[in-house]
């Protein structure tokens, strides 16, 4: 959420008695970046599921911070 969007939420709900309890980033934890040092792996979401030549399925370089990694704050909060 930018600045200024958050400040027009706050003053919307200040003009109009409201209280502001809760936050929820979700989104914003896709813009940061993963170090070059930190290397995550995941497993493709059914029905994107692809095997190998040995029939194990293959896996996914992750490339971003996702929702729920360790990393995601930390790397939000950097960027």
């Amino acid at each position: 959420m930018r600045p200024t969007s958050l400040r027009v939420l706050a003053a919307l709900a200040a003009a109009n008695g409201m209280l502001m309890r809760r936050w929820d980033f979700v989104a914003a934890y896709l813009q940061g970046e993963l170090q070059s040092c930190e290397v995550e792996y995941c497993h493709a979401p059914p029905g994107y599921a692809t095997y190998g030549a040995d029939g194990c399925p293959r896996v996914c370089l992750v490339e971003k911070p996702i929702y729920g990694m360790a990393q995601a704050g930390r790397r939000w909060q950097r960027s």
